[in-house]
Formats: structure tokens, C-alpha cells, sequence
């Protein structure tokens, strides 16, 4: 019996992963990204209302900025609408209709909103019923000021002047400026900045999750896990148990990948262990089964046009047949695990796979692994999930 053979089809594959998870996306046929999340609120909106909020982000889902915005958004429980913006190739419209030209934006029951900060105070003020702010009006207050001066912290500046130069002086100022970060998470009984979560956290956790993914490898230095920073871990343990947090962050590969390929950074270590939590669990190996399946077509072209199978064969057909059957059998892996029979490569002398098939596999698989990016693809956490599974399958091509 072929490959062919034994793995299910995507119609049955989809099915069956969409019985395990909840999460769903809209299809984006032709334009960029494919797919977009449903945000958790929207069912809140009346039979043909439009959402009071427009969100402007980007079209890959890097900027920390606009994941702010995103997540004070899904904390909030604010039905809203997005307009991706490809900011390579900015659309007119919008940098005659946003002065700074910049993301994100926001149209807050018709009224523009620029600025992350801008947009989060705007939504607090305009949205009361999740509050992330003290209601005390003088505490209030001191929390807006502080807000008002992270961006320009020298915290945020020496942040990315260290992932793109490895001064050593700088890695002796973030290491100061992080103890500094430490006190503050002092100041309040409770795991966050203010005790309970608030706009301060959401202000600062996109840059401390770049930076916590980043430093082990390109400076060698480790925030998670080291004991000099108790409470960030504990802080960043308190995230991790929210909701809106996994639908918004970036995995640890998916912003190692981006430091490399957007800005040439240089790594001075490996990638780091994927986090066995997320790869085993199966609400993050369906959604990875589901946005595989959903999207399968989207994939295969993907597959073909770049990751360079195309050099093996002229038989185009022959190669899309295999990129599709390897593809099947790693959503089939992400849903059943350990029962999914694997190829098992070369078993007594014979090969248990056509060498031509296999060949296809390992790149289509290589490279499907470090394509994927979250969130623009799926959660961190199914992104993980699917990473594991496919360096699973792909070690048993051969």
C-alpha cells in the first residue's frame, strides 16, 4: 500500500480536526494574508451590525505595536473589524488618511485614532466594561503618565539597538534597565505591573516577548529561566494563562526567524528546544491540523513556487501529488499522534519509500516548517505544535 494509500483525505482531515478545536479563520482568497482570525467577540454583534472598531495592521502580523492594540481588543471583548495593510507597498488611501502613514490605526466609531498608546487610552475611555486601567483617578492618572513614557523608555531603544548590534555595553544597559523592569513588578502584590492586568502589561509585553525569544540567540543571554529576574518570569507565566494572549503573541521561531530574515541580524546560538506544552497538546495540534487542512491549497502553491522542490523533476504534476500527500500525513500526525503509521524510511535493506517521494517530503516539509508564522498563520501555540510534528515526520522519510 502507497502513502497514497494511507492517509486520509482533506475533506476527512479537516473534519476530524475541527471536532478537536475551536478555532476557526475567514478565508482571504487572492489576497495577503490567506486567512485572518475571527476575533473571540465578534459574536456579540447583532445580525448584520458593523463592528464599532476598524483596526489598520499589519499585513504579517510583526508589529508589536499593532498587537497591542489586538490584544487590549480580545482582553476587552471589543467586537471589531480589520484592514490589513502591507507595508511594503503602502495603498494611497491610507497614507493620505493616517498623518504619520504609520501602523496602527484605528476607526473608533468613525473617529481615527493613531498611536498604539492613543488607541488603547482611546478604547478605555470609550469601552468600560472590561476596565484595564486603576479606577482610582489619581492612580489613574500616574498609569496614563507612565504609559505616555514607555515607548520613549531607554528599556524599548536598547531593546532593538542590542538584537541589531552586539555591543557588549548594551547588554550591560538592558541587563540595568531589566532590574529596573524587576523592581517595578515589585510594587504591587500579584503577578502583574499594577497587581492585576492592565494597559501597562499589554504595553510592554510584545517587546519583552521579542526580546525574551531573541536574546538567548543572537547574545547569548536568557531572561526566562534566570534568576536574576524573578518576577519577569513570574510575569510571564501570568500571561501565559490568558486567553488573549495566545491569540495574539508570536512564537519564539516565528520572531527568531524575523530578526534573521528582515533586519540580518547574527545569531550566536541555535534555535532554542520547541516548548513541549504546546507541542503536545491537542488543542494546539488540532488548530495546526485545521489551518492545514482549510488552507491546503494555499500551502501546496506555496510548496511548489518556493521552496525549490521544483529542481527535482519536470513532472509538475508528480511533485504536487507528493507535496500533497506529505502534507496530508503531517495533519494526520497533528490529529492522531503516535497512531498515525509513519513512513519508517529504510527498513531491512529495502526503502519503505520511493526515494523520489521522499526527496519532495524532506523539502517540503523543511521548508513548511519554518514558513509558518504566528500569528498570521495560526497561534503560537499551534505553530509550535506544528513544528514539532513536522521534524517528527520528516525524520521518518529516510
Amino acid at each position: 500500500m502507497t502513502l497514497q494509500d494511507k492517509v486520509s483525505n482533506w475533506e476527512t482531515l479537516l473534519e476530524i480536526a475541527q471536532q478537536q478545536t475551536k478555532a476557526r479563520r475567514v478565508r482571504r482568497p487572492g489576497q495577503s494574508p490567506s486567512t485572518a482570525p475571527i476575533p473571540s467577540s465578534l459574536h456579540k454583534l447583532a445580525p448584520g451590525a458593523v463592528p464599532l472598531v476598524l483596526l489598520y495592521r499589519d499585513t504579517n502580523s510583526w508589529c508589536p505595536f499593532c498587537e497591542r492594540v489586538w490584544f487590549a481588543l480580545e482582553e476587552k471583548e471589543i467586537p471589531f473589524a480589520t484592514e490589513f495593510i502591507d507595508l511594503s507597498n503602502k495603498p494611497k488611501w491610507y497614507t493620505d488618511l493616517v498623518p504619520t502613514t504609520l501602523v496602527p490605526a484605528a476607526k473608533i466609531d468613525g473617529t481615527l485614532v493613531y498611536e498604539s498608546k492613543d488607541i488603547l487610552l482611546t478604547l478605555e475611555e470609550q469601552f468600560k466594561d472590561v476596565p484595564l486601567l486603576p479606577e482610582d483617578p489619581e492612580e489613574r492618572d500616574r498609569v496614563k503618565q507612565w504609559i505616555e513614557e514607555i515607548d520613549q523608555s531607554e528599556l524599548i531603544c536598547t531593546v532593538y539597538k542590542l538584537l541589531r548590534s552586539p555591543e557588549a555595553d548594551e547588554l550591560a544597559s538592558l541587563q540595568a534597565k531589566l532590574d529596573e523592569l524587576e523592581q517595578a513588578l515589585g510594587k504591587y502584590p500579584g503577578a502583574y505591573f499594577l497587581g492585576r492586568f492592565s494597559l501597562v502589561d499589554i504595553m510592554y509585553s510584545p517587546h519583552l516577548d521579542l526580546l525574551a525569544a531573541n536574546l538567548p540567540v543572537y547574545r547569548n543571554y536568557p531572561i526566562k529561566g534566570n534568576p536574576r529576574f524573578p518576577r519577569i518570569n513570574a510575569w510571564f507565566e501570568a500571561l501565559n494563562q490568558r486567553p488573549a494572549y495566545h491569540r495574539v503573541k508570536s512564537d519564539d521561531i516565528t520572531n527568531n526567524l524575523l530578526l534573521r530574515r528582515r533586519w540580518g541580524a547574527e545569531p550566536l546560538g541555535n534555535l532554542q528546544p520547541l516548548n513541549a506544552g504546546y507541542s503536545g497538546a491537542i488543542e494546539f495540534r488540532a488548530e495546526a491540523a485545521e489551518r492545514l487542512s482549510d488552507n491546503h491549497e494555499v500551502a501546496i502553491k506555496d510548496v511548489f513556487k518556493n521552496s525549490g522542490v521544483q529542481s527535482l523533476s519536470e513532472d509538475q504534476d508528480a511533485i504536487k501529488s507528493e507535496i500533497d500527500v506529505h502534507l496530508r500525513l503531517l495533519a494526520e500526525y497533528l490529529i492522531h499522534g503516535e497512531k498515525t503509521q509513519l513512513p519508517w524510511g529504510r527498513v531491512n535493506g529495502k526503502d519503505q519509500n520511493d526515494s523520489f517521494s521522499a526527496a519532495v517530503g524532506a523539502i517540503t516539509l523543511a521548508y513548511i516548517r519554518n514558513r509558518i508564522c504566528a500569528p498570521r498563520d495560526m497561534s503560537a501555540g499551534a505553530a509550535t505544535a506544528i513544528r514539532a510534528a513536522t521534524d517528527k515526520v520528516l525524520a521518518s522519510l529516510y
